[in-house]
C-alpha cells in the first residue's frame, strides 16, 4: 500500500514539534519494514498544493499526525485540509451526495474515496481520563468523538476510519519510550 504521513506538527511558542516528528518517524519505518510505500509531507516546512493533492489521490492510507491546540488540530493542519483536498476534490467528491429530488437527504454520500482509508493519531496534554471518564472535561466522548470533525471531513470524500491513536499527558507527564512502543503495536496491528 500507498501510505501518506501527513506530519501536522507546528513550532509555536515552547513547542518544537519533536514528538510529532518522532511519531512520524516510528510510523515511517514500521511502515517501510511490513513493505509498504511511504508519502510524507511536514505541513510547518511548507507544501505545493497541486504536488500534495496527487499525493492524497494516489495513496490508499492517509494518516493525520498532529497536536491537539485548543481541543483541535493547529491552524495548519486544517488549511492543508482545506486547500489541498479541494484541489483533489474531482477525484474525491462527486457531489455532497444529494439528488434534486431529494435536496433534504444523502448529504455527505457522494465521497468517490471508497478504498482509502484513513488514521487520526493526536498527541494530548490532557489525561486519559478527560476522555473516557463521563464526569471529566471531555464528557466520556473519547478521542473520535473530540475528533468528530476530522472524521467527518474523511467520511465526506468516502475514507474508511482506522483506530485512532493518542498520546496523552505529553507535557506534564510524558512517557515517550510507551508513546512509541504502543504506536509501534498500532501500527502492526492496523496495516
Amino acid at each position: 500500500m500507498k501510505v501518506l504521513i501527513l506530519n501536522g506538527a507546528k513550532v509555536f511558542g515552547s513547542s518544537n514539534g519533536e514528538l510529532n516528528t518522532l511519531l512520524c518517524d516510528t510510523a515511517k519505518t514500521e511502515l517501510e519494514s511490513l513493505g509498504h510505500t511511504v508519502l510524507y509531507t511536514k505541513i510547518d516546512a511548507g507544501y505545493n498544493i497541486s504536488e500534495e493533492a496527487k499525493k492524497v489521490l494516489d495513496a490508499d492510507v492517509i494518516i493525520w499526525q498532529y497536536p491537539a491546540w485548543w481541543m483541535a488540530e493547529p491552524w495548519i493542519v486544517k488549511k492543508y485540509l482545506d486547500e489541498v483536498f479541494m484541489e483533489a476534490a474531482t477525484g474525491l467528491l462527486s457531489s455532497d451526495g444529494r439528488h434534486a429530488n431529494d435536496p433534504e437527504h444523502g448529504y455527505g454520500s457522494g465521497g468517490l474515496a471508497v478504498n482509502k482509508k484513513y488514521m487520526i493519531c493526536t498527541t494530548w496534554n490532557a489525561p486519559k481520563t478527560a476522555f473516557d471518564d463521563k464526569n471529566e472535561f471531555f464528557e466520556g466522548r473519547g478521542i473520535d468523538g473530540v475528533c468528530f470533525a476530522m472524521h467527518k471531513a474523511m467520511q465526506f470524500c468516502g475514507l474508511k476510519k482506522l483506530p485512532s491513536f493518542i498520546c496523552n499527558d505529553v507535557i506534564k507527564n510524558p512517557k515517550v519510550n510507551d508513546y512509541i512502543k504502543n504506536y509501534k503495536a498500532h501500527i502492526k496491528a492496523n496495516f
